[in-house]
């Protein structure tokens, strides 16, 4: 009995985006110039609104001008580390750039919070450590889960790639031969 076609495709698909997506670092990993002159393009371009931001805020004193250069510092961080993820393109960097991201974003809470006095300023520090305690172990739990996935999917094609090899047992010579080779393009083995 022969597999339908829309079940081969969709094996196909399912092996394409396996092979597409892997959460761990490659283990020859080539840069193209763009990608690497688009990497320095947005760290140029950060550093450089960065530098904006911080002119404006000298027109302020005291608490506004320490909440304008958090700000400023949060969204510089938020572009580099984005721009960096991308450029390294694995879990981990995303991850990493999550955390940085929550961090900076912490910094920028506190400081808010520091122009404020008495029990809003302690509601204020509780709402800023919650929410980095969130991101942080949202960003950690997507890592696990994303990890868990990618482990069950090579599971998955490594007891396919069984079942092929003892669909092909039943073949002799060239025949066997002939699928014990699909088999191999198929699973990119």
């Amino acid at each position: 009995m022969r597999a339908p076609p829309h079940a081969i495709l969709l094996l196909g698909a399912a092996m394409l985006y396996a092979a597409h997506v892997r959460a761990g670092e490659p283990l020859i990993r080539k840069v193209s110039p763009e990608t690497k002159m688009a990497y320095q393009q947005a760290r140029d371009l950060a550093a450089a609104n960065y530098k904006n931001a911080r002119a404006q805020c000298d027109a302020v004193t005291g608490n506004p001008k320490d909440l304008c250069v958090a700000e400023a510092k949060a969204m510089r961080v938020r572009t580099e580390e984005e721009a960096r993820a991308k450029y390294e393109d694995t879990l981990k960097a995303y991850t990493r750039a999550r955390l940085r991201i929550a961090d900076a974003n912490y910094d920028r809470d506190k400081t808010r919070c520091a122009g404020l006095v008495g029990n809003d300023k302690d509601v204020c520090q509780a709402q800023a450590k919650a929410a980095l305690v969130a991101a942080r172990a949202d960003a950690k739990a997507d890592q696990k889960t994303i990890e868990a996935r990618n482990e069950a999917r090579d599971d998955k094609l490594d007891a396919a790639w069984k079942v092929a090899m003892e669909r092909c047992d039943a073949f002799a010579g060239a025949a066997k031969d002939q699928c014990v080779s699909d088999a191999k393009v198929q699973f990119g083995k």
